[in-house]
């Protein structure tokens, strides 16, 4: 039993928090919110978000950042990406040596192309703690705050952290992995919405099993193709990061990337998208900065890239897919044999 903080009261981190109360945790939720705050504590349901769900009783629910964090040994930051430079900066004054930070959210900061651990740690480097974790997987909030079957993935450079977050949640329905690849697992969450994306465009464009299939699995192999130029295990996206991550955000209507993506599949444009949903929808952002980050790198990703087109060009999804069927002969094996060799060349 320990007590923990949980930064950003959307599905997810409600989701998370709500776990953490079932293992006998004092849990702190902070939204930054005032009006939130009142509904969830008058109503016991965060109606904007689970609206069918009963929150715990022992769920702390507060808008004092000082509040959440005061003697707490974790913090669990579950903000928009674009929210997590400001939240760091927010919460500096009240880092201490002994907590580790975990996040669980999903994406890729534009221009910077950090993954949210980097941003995490620049922000933060003038404090000590004790390391940071990216707890990432197939997990829908709607499923997990209904003790659905879950499993996730803690990893962390520092093994004592992700351990230590094992621990932390994990019980009867939600199983927690470890690992060491921090770089594949962040990537492999992230970019797994580009191509949620895709499959939602899909769909919304009529078409069938066949082509989403394809989409899925030739968008494993661009994340694979940059990831490990970045550094992670080609081995993560076999796993819960890459191939189990895919399958349920591609897949489902639970998935606000898929949903998205249906939208710009029927003709609907960025702004009327992001309108409709009502929420942060992180694979917009993320497909800008791995656009960019790979022709920086000068990876090929004409999923990305084609994604790209139809949501910030405003391309014909038809045409897109069109082009995408349309490309040069080549083949399939080879393409995965230099992943594992450029990994495995020493």
């Amino acid at each position: 039993m320990g007590n923990v903080a949980v930064l950003g009261a959307g599905s997810w981190g409600t989701a998370l928090a709500m776990v953490l109360c079932d293992n006998h945790h004092q849990v702190h939720l902070w939204t930054h919110n005032e009006s939130q705050k009142e509904i969830m504590q008058t109503t016991g349901k965060n109606e904007k978000y689970l609206p069918e769900i009963q929150l715990p009783e022992n769920l702390n629910i507060v808008t004092d950042l000082n509040h959440a964090i005061e003697n707490v040994e974790a913090v669990v930051f579950v903000v928009p990406t674009k929210a997590i430079r400001e939240t760091c900066k927010k919460v500096l004054p009240y880092i201490k040596n002994n907590m580790v930070l975990i996040h669980g959210s999903k994406g890729i900061e534009p221009h910077s192309h950090y993954r949210i651990s980097e941003m995490m740690a620049e922000e933060l480097e003038q404090v000590t703690y004790k390391g940071i974790v990216a707890l990432s997987g197939p997990s829908h909030a709607e499923e997990v705050s209904l003790k659905h079957p879950t499993t996730v993935t803690a990893a962390s450079d520092n093994e004592f952290a992700a351990q230590f977050t094992q621990d932390l949640f994990m019980n009867e329905y939600f199983r927690v992995y470890t690992s060491k690849d921090l770089v594949g697992v962040e990537l492999g969450g992230s970019l797994k919405n580009i191509i949620a994306l895709g499959a939602g465009i899909s769909d919304g464009l009529g078409y069938g099993d066949n082509a989403k299939a394809a989409l899925i699995t030739r968008g494993l192999a661009e994340i694979s193709r940059l990831a490990t130029k970045l550094g992670a295990n080609p081995l993560t996206f076999i796993g819960l990061s890459g191939v189990g991550d895919l399958i349920v955000t591609c897949t489902s209507i639970h998935s606000r990337n898929w949903r998205a993506g249906n939208l710009f599949g029927k003709g609907h444009k960025l702004d009327e998208v992001l309108a409709q949903m009502g929420m942060t929808v992180e694979g917009v952002r993320t497909t800008e900065a791995v656009n960019q980050l790979s022709k920086k790198l000068d990876v090929e990703m004409p999923i990305t890239r084609g994604i790209y087109d139809v949501i910030f060009n405003e391309k014909s999804p038809k045409d897109v897919v069109d082009n995408l069927m349309n490309r040069d002969r080549t083949t399939e094996i080879e393409d995965i044999a230099s992943i594992l060799a450029d990994r495995y060349s020493d």
